[in-house]
């Protein structure tokens, strides 16, 4: 999308992008827990997650960002080498925070309601 070549240091930035889209997604999924249990619905639940999860993620993100954005748009010497990794980062952390906090909940409930309605319930015990 930003006309680069793919190289070495652009998967490089993917995998690390990678890596912290998997973490926070994990931590949200975490507090989605812990809040279901202490929430009557899983709507509550998530909603308390989400927001919870924002501020840390949105400072993450930003400060990566702004890191990185002078390495993104250089043209000097080197930029044929770092150029790549700090775009992949910076469009990454740009799109990640967004797709995590708005798209990943609403699949997230919509998916974990559907398969905690067909675990069949053992209510009695023999």
């Amino acid at each position: 999308m930003s006309g680069l070549d793919l190289s070495i240091s652009a998967v490089v930035g993917f995998v690390s992008l990678l890596g912290v889209a998997v973490m926070n997604g994990i931590l949200l999924i975490t507090y989605y827990n812990q809040s279901l249990r202490h929430s009557a619905t899983p709507d509550e639940a998530m909603f308390h997650a989400a927001s919870t999860r924002m501020r840390p993620l949105l400072m993450t993100s930003l400060s990566a960002c702004l890191g990185l954005f002078p390495a993104a748009i250089s043209t000097g010497i080197g930029s044929q080498v770092q150029r790549p990794l700090a775009t992949v980062i910076v469009g990454g952390m740009l799109v990640g925070p967004i797709m995590l906090l708005i798209v990943a909940p609403v699949l997230l409930v919509v998916f974990l309601d559907r398969s905690e309605q067909q675990v069949p319930s053992h209510a009695h015990s023999d």
